[in-house]
């Protein structure tokens, strides 16, 4: 705590390892009370909840990406080591849980006790507290706590035990912090640190040696140290031979001297504990069966995202079709009737209908991360990713990619090659996000048929083939970049591989529940408002030409005595080309029609430049407006759609495959690349992204349409 008052609303920060079910307990102390933002002045996302004790004033608890040591390897290892140095931070805990794995504490105690020599207070969580027991497993929890001079609570964050215990802690830690300052540092500065730290001392904004030697080490990157302290931080070094590397691994060492006999005299193992773990490694890993495998996992997540998903989008369909004529039926005809119906309606009904769809792809990934595999797979195909140029962490980002690319190339900060790291970030939009989930289930019904093979529908395996299609093309692409890039950095993958586990369903709810509620929230948005302007565009437009508009449509009603519904879809139909949208489409129609679009599909393309899923809610827009049709199911509508040219459906296989390969390689979402530019720094290489994305996508749906056509 920063003084010895309780703040109006403290922050307890929650620290440590890689897999040590930091986030599990999260979920388990927040429940759904959970906000999701970034840290200040980076992109990495801040996971942030509150927490309710006693009569204490609400508790902010942060959970900060996962780190090993002060010492970072990594960009988020980084953000941990700069806001648990910086005391005068907004993030700057008052207390810290530091969580441990109970059956790795020998390798998760290193950042413990360089937080524990910062002097913040802290309770040690021992997690996966169910494990006691098991394998001969024992913890003499009294004798650790008083070796360590820290509060041992253990906690299974699986089952929930524990929890009431570790709040008591909590409170007892926020009302009286003094009772729990370290009395005698693990750590004591060798004598060039001293040096160093002597020159240092009146210049440093520390608590005390150990942090002052931190600044020391980092203040060449740390943003609370000014520039003119950095010289001086700097000159100091030098002047006293004082070898930043050497001094970690020394730092390093003797903490393990210090910590290992506690733990070998307080944690007692029996029994081979990774032993199942091992023996499913022998084959999940297997050099030519676990390839097989996780390509198995792969189809049958592509297979399900067609099957389960279509009742609850019929459902969804329903829904949309009905609201939309209650609107018509219960308001009076004019524009406000036809924008709630044809604009907000129509739009958002065409994107919320693939909710379901999203939901499935991320419950898969998220049971993947429960069990452990995904750590599995980097490993598996580390060597594979280095032949491409990249790592094996890639395979996490290109995986986290098929559900959004904006915290996948958020992950590559775990990447300490910078090479492989920019590659990895260059190439992940071209996996198949679950932003084109909308745009492939509607084209691939006009692309493919319904029909089985051994029981796999063509759709379903078309729907793999185009996410195959993406990763391919993200390796090559990688390949290409690492022929042209140079550096000289040598490449390595670290990773902890943590045994298998049932998953937490807790965990895979609220990460189900999360990320859908933000593809809603924020596709929601987006779409709202390219609806409402859309409607506009499409419904409005010069008056002479809407008004000859009106002119050719009753003109051709006498010619070819069409009736009411029929006059009504072909006044819809010329209004609409008339438009301002109408306009916008035939501006663009020269350059997309040798990949055989028309003018409204130019429409859509311009407008899922914003985001990918824009292009349903588009199409969606664009067909009901004026329509006499109620029916709003967007695949009916496009399905009846006829190139005036050639009296063939717009929509056929030509088209539909060409659009399809399009957004497979297009660059369709500005997020991403606002994204790619925090993450690289500048605008180099996101326009160096975008346009090489582009110039694949037009090259390849040009050539698909005309070999097809």
């Amino acid at each position: 705590m920063h003084n010895d008052q309780i703040n109006a609303a403290p922050v307890v920060g929650l620290v440590g390892n890689p897999n040590s079910g930091k986030s599990s307990l999260f979920n388990l102390l927040t429940g759904l009370r959970q906000r999701i933002g970034n840290f200040p002045g980076v992109t990495v996302e801040k996971k942030s909840g509150i927490l309710k004790i006693g009569d204490l004033p609400p508790v902010e608890l942060v959970d900060f990406p996962g780190a090993y040591s002060c010492y970072p390897t990594s960009l988020d290892e980084r953000l941990v080591v700069q806001e648990l140095t910086n005391p005068e931070g907004d993030l700057f805990p008052d207390a810290i849980l530091y969580v441990a794995d109970v059956t790795k504490l020998d390798k998760h105690l290193l950042l413990f006790t360089q937080l524990r020599d910062l002097d913040l207070p802290m309770i040690l969580v021992l997690n996966m507290a169910d494990m006691i027991g098991e394998n001969g497993l024992q913890v003499d929890v009294a004798q650790l706590s008083k070796k360590l001079a820290v509060p041992v609570i253990p906690v299974s964050a699986r089952e929930g035990r524990g929890v009431e215990e570790l709040k008591k802690a909590i409170e007892n830690l926020l009302r009286n912090p003094k009772a729990y300052r370290p009395e005698e540092p693990f750590y004591e500065p060798g004598a060039l640190a001293r040096d160093v730290l002597a020159d240092l001392r009146q210049e440093l904004p520390a608590r005390n040696d150990y942090h002052a030697l931190l600044l020391t080490h980092h203040a060449s990157w740390l943003r609370h140290i000014p520039e003119q302290l950095r010289h001086k931080v700097q000159n100091a070094r030098v002047k006293n031979g004082f070898h930043s590397l050497r001094a970690q691994v020394e730092e390093t060492m003797e903490r393990y001297d210090a910590f290992e006999p506690i733990v070998q005299d307080t944690v007692r193992y029996a029994g081979d504990k990774a032993s199942a773990s091992d023996r499913a490694d022998g084959i999940l890993t297997h050099r030519i069966f676990g390839p097989i495998i996780f390509v198995g996992l792969m189809l049958l997540l592509f297979q399900a995202l067609f099957a389960w998903a279509s009742l609850p989008m019929d459902g969804i369909e329903w829904f949309f079709e009905h609201m939309g004529t209650a609107v018509r039926e219960n308001l009076a005809a004019g524009w406000l009737t036809d924008l709630l119906v044809d604009g907000i309606i129509a739009g958002l009904g065409g994107v919320l209908v693939f909710v379901p769809q999203i939901a499935i792809l991320f419950l898969f990934i998220s049971i993947l991360e429960e069990v452990g595999y995904m750590a599995r797979a980097a490993y598996m195909f580390d060597s594979m990713m280095q032949r491409f140029g990249l790592n094996g962490r890639s395979v996490v980002a290109l995986i986290s990619g098929h559900a959004c690319a904006i915290p996948a190339i958020m992950s590559t900060r775990t990447i300490a090659n910078w090479k492989e790291r920019l590659l990895t970030i260059l190439v992940t939009p071209l996996t198949s996000c679950s932003a084109r989930i909308p745009v492939y289930v509607i084209l691939i019904s006009f692309a493919v048929p319904e029909e089985t093979f051994w029981g796999f529908g063509y759709q379903g395996l078309a729907f793999a083939g185009l996410y195959f299609l993406g990763i391919i093309s993200a390796m090559l692409s990688a390949l290409v970049f690492k022929l042209v890039l140079k550096t000289s950095e040598r490449s390595f993958l670290m990773l902890e591989m943590p045994d298998y586990r049932t998953p937490v369903w807790r965990n895979v709810v609220v990460t189900v529940w999360q990320k859908v509620k933000t593809f809603m929230v924020e596709a929601g948005k987006i779409i709202l408002l390219i609806s409402i302007v859309l409607w506009a565009l499409s419904t409005y437009g010069p008056t002479g030409a809407m008004e000859e508009a009106g002119v050719i449509t009753q003109q051709l009603t006498e010619e070819q005595n069409l009736d009411e519904a029929e006059a009504a879809n072909l006044l819809a139909s010329e209004r609409l080309e008339a438009s301002y949208a109408g306009h916008v489409g035939k501006f663009i129609e020269p350059v997309i029609r040798p990949l055989g679009y028309d003018w409204k599909i130019g429409i859509a393309l311009f407008t899922s430049f914003a985001a990918r899923e824009v292009f349903v809610g588009t199409m969606a827009t664009i067909y009901s407006v004026g329509s006499a049709d109620d029916e709003l199911r967007i695949r009916d509508r496009m399905a009846e759609e006829i190139n005036p040219r050639t009296g063939q459906p717009v929509y056929n296989q030509a088209t539909s495959w060409s659009l399809l390969v399009f957004y497979v390689f297009a660059m369709m979402c500005m997020s991403t690349l606002a994204v790619t530019k925090r993450e690289t720094g500048g605008w180099k290489w996101p326009i160096i992204q975008f346009t090489f994305m582009t110039a694949l996508a037009y090259v390849s749906a040009m050539v698909v349409y005309q070999v097809l056509a």
